[in-house]
């Protein structure tokens, strides 16, 4: 690893000139695809295109158990997960069509990313609805409108990504008006919008464009014809005639490709590859799919059936002989999440009117999967021969944010801190009660408190197990009507997986 990075231009913005870049990949490019493209060599490293759409009704939360920066969606999702080690690397890609609405997002990042990217090249139909990707190739003025918004409004380097256009006459007009905009470096995929990887990359386009404009053009899209190993990396920057390259299948395939010591063997790769998936909590979806494009040809070999069964990172690790690892992380972050509980000062009632409230989130992996704080209460009363809890719900415009207020004796408990679900909202305000009457709400470690009994405790969990029976009984039928349906000559295709990155 580099410890003085040439990428970093002498006023501390990022310089797109003369770099090697992971490219932006769906599904391919979170954190941990970037962090081990970092280790291997890669100077800027590109997140997977992120929708603005998504992206503005998200929160900004400091995750102190991992140490990174999260974007929350309030479905409870994490949209773009980032930390200090890339902070200075990585380029934040969003898809936009609207001025607005990407400045919003852009302001939203620029304190976490080195620069911001619009996706004006992607030819899917996931980027191009709604007038994004490659859709905004034929509409210049949107283009610019965006560019300018973005220049103008935020504090680090703004890029674009694009791709050529059917004739090299209109490529450099349009590029020539990027420049125009301002922006720091323009990522050209030599392509047209209707090819494919199988289609070879037009360098020539590429070389063309770099020598029409002063702004860095970053070549792309020479993976598998021209990249093979590192030492192709400089062959496709000068066929292109660009400042810098950017890769994509290539390392995807293996990362160590931005190495110039050689490649090495994708197994250790895939391990380097699991093992940041498990520190930083990677989804097991996302976590699969990279996986299974590193193996390539070999995805229906033994490994490969046992890493498709996988469904959780522990089941993954344990297919690569990685369960000590897991074992020793989780117990880490366990001991780190722990440690930040005990720390924090406990939080003090505030009487707001008729209403006592408390500063508390829901946190449902601090409570059993069988017990929840809503039932502790709701015993609780019974005991106490009250009326059942009354639970009343807000919600806020701007967001859709939910807060619940709960009546139980006659007195009214809230959390001050708005949830992204009703029943997280319920909950919350039900741990406020509970808190502020001194009542046990159920949480792991707590001592046994008797309010839920222990017949009710495994009537949940067998209730839970019923359901999961019943489930895999209704996948078994749905199995054999689709048996029923091919027998029948109902031969229409499944679902098919999407393509590779370009």
């Amino acid at each position: 690893m580099r410890t003085e990075p040439a990428t970093m231009a002498a006023a501390g913005r990022l310089s797109f000139r003369n770099i090697t870049a992971l490219a932006p990949m769906v599904r391919v490019g979170t954190l941990p695809m970037r962090l081990l493209a970092l280790d291997y060599g890669a100077d800027v490293v590109y997140c997977e295109e992120l929708i603005d759409i998504k992206m503005v009704q998200c929160e900004r939360v400091m995750n102190d158990v991992l140490q990174t920066v999260d974007f929350v969606a309030p479905d409870e999702r994490v949209m773009f997960r980032t930390c200090e080690r890339e902070k200075d690397r990585v380029v934040f890609q969003m898809g936009t069509a609207d001025p607005d609405r990407a400045l919003t997002v852009a302001r939203l990042v620029e304190k976490d990313v080195a620069a911001v990217d619009v996706n004006m090249g992607c030819p899917k139909e996931y980027s191009t609805k709604g007038g994004m990707g490659s859709a905004l190739l034929s509409d210049p003025d949107k283009i610019e409108a965006i560019l300018r918004k973005l220049v103008g409004g935020v504090s680090v380097p703004v890029t674009c990504k694009i791709r050529i256009l059917p004739s090299l006459e209109e490529t450099i007009h349009l590029v020539r008006r990027i420049e125009q905009t301002g922006v720091a470096a323009v990522a050209v995929h030599g392509r047209f919008k209707d090819e494919r990887t199988r289609h070879p990359v037009h360098c020539d386009y590429i070389q063309a464009v770099a020598q029409a404009v002063s702004i860095p053009v970053i070549a792309n899209g020479g993976s598998l014809d021209l990249v093979k190993s590192n030492g192709d990396i400089e062959e496709f920057r000068r066929a292109s005639g660009a400042a810098s390259v950017m890769l994509a299948r290539a390392a995807m395939w293996n990362a160590s490709v931005f190495d110039s010591r050689g490649p090495l063997p994708v197994e250790r790769v895939m391990e380097e590859y699991i093992k940041y998936a498990i520190l930083y909590e990677n989804h097991a979806f996302n976590t699969k799919y990279c996986l299974c494009q590193m193996l390539r040809d070999k995805v229906e070999s033994p490994l490969g059936k046992q890493l498709h069964a996988a469904q959780t990172n522990g089941e993954i690790s344990e297919a690569y002989g990685l369960q000590e690892f897991y074992q020793q992380t989780q117990e880490q972050l366990r001991a780190r999440r722990d440690a930040l509980q005990s720390s924090s000062p406990p939080d003090r009632p505030v009487v707001d009117g008729d209403v006592t409230t408390m500063t508390v989130k829901f946190e449902r992996r601090e409570y059993p999967p069988q017990i929840t704080p809503k039932m502790f209460l709701l015993e609780w009363s019974r005991r106490e021969k009250l009326e059942s809890p009354l639970y009343e719900m807000a919600q806020r415009s701007q967001d859709r944010a939910f807060q619940s207020t709960v009546t139980v004796a006659g007195k009214k408990y809230r959390s001050s801190l708005w949830e992204k679900s009703k029943k997280f909202a319920e909950q919350a305000a039900a741990v406020v009660c509970l808190r502020v009457l001194g009542i046990p709400e159920g949480r792991i470690g707590e001592e046994e408190s008797g309010l839920v009994c222990k017949r009710k405790r495994e009537a949940k969990t067998n209730g839970a197990a019923e359901k999961e029976t019943s489930k895999k009984r209704h996948v078994s039928a749905d199995k054999e009507t689709e048996t029923s349906k091919a027998a029948n000559g109902d031969h229409r295709k499944p679902d098919t997986p999407p393509e590779q990155p370009q």
